[in-house]
Parts: structure tokens; C-alpha cells; sequence
């Protein structure tokens, strides 16, 4: 059974940072791509960061410079470094994994991010 599991999301002042953990179980993690998404109530899902298997990254336009996306094969985990955070990064933040190949698609159930003084 393959299971994401979230943590490190809270409550943290703008101008804070925050590490965000993403721990999969049941799945051979060097073969999937990993993203991380949030979510605000109301509004879709939007993609964050992602990361290939060749540890390659890509940023939405929102976070460039502030955030960072990594990877540990060994340890089965995803990261996200989240630096200079604003109020506006307040969500939801999800996990997922992509095959690179299939269609094997799975999601965590997310942890929130709360900016706020």
C-alpha cells in the first residue's frame, strides 16, 4: 500500500520559513516524480514545486527564489524549503507522486501552512 505522509507544515510570521517533509512508503520512489501542490479553500490546486527523478527542479513564478525542492532517494522523502514566507502562502500543502513512465498517480493528505503575525 502506498502511503505519502506529510509533515511540517504550522503556524510561522511572515518573513519565516518552514521545512516541509513528504515521506512515501510502498512505491520504488527513484521512479516517480515528486510535486508539491497547494491548496486554498475556494480555489484550485495549484503546483508548487516539482522534482524529476534526476533530481531536476522547476518553480512556480510565485516561489522562485523562496523556495527550494529536494529529494533524498535513500531516504524516500521530499523536501520543500520555504523561505521569506508571506501571508499569502497560507494553504494546504500536498504531496504527489507521478510515475515517470505510468500511470501510477498518488497524493498525500496534505499539511497546513499558516503565515500569519
Amino acid at each position: 500500500q502506498v502511503q505519502l505522509v506529510e509533515s511540517g507544515g504550522g503556524l510561522v510570521q511572515p518573513g519565516g520559513s518552514l521545512r516541509l517533509s513528504c515521506a512515501a512508503s510502498g512505491l520504488i520512489f527513484s521512479s516517480y516524480v515528486m510535486i508539491w501542490y497547494r491548496q486554498v479553500p475556494g480555489k484550485q490546486r495549484e503546483l508548487v514545486a516539482i522534482i524529476t527523478r534526476f533530481a531536476t527542479t522547476n518553480y512556480a513564478d510565485f516561489v522562485q527564489g523562496r523556495f527550494t525542492i529536494s529529494r533524498d532517494n535513500a531516504k524516500s522523502t521530499v523536501y520543500l524549503q520555504m523561505n521569506s514566507l508571506k501571508p499569502e502562502d497560507t494553504a494546504v500543502y500536498y504531496c504527489n507522486a507521478r510515475h515517470y513512465r505510468d500511470s501510477d498517480d498518488f497524493w498525500g493528505q496534505g499539511t497546513q501552512v499558516t503565515v500569519s503575525s
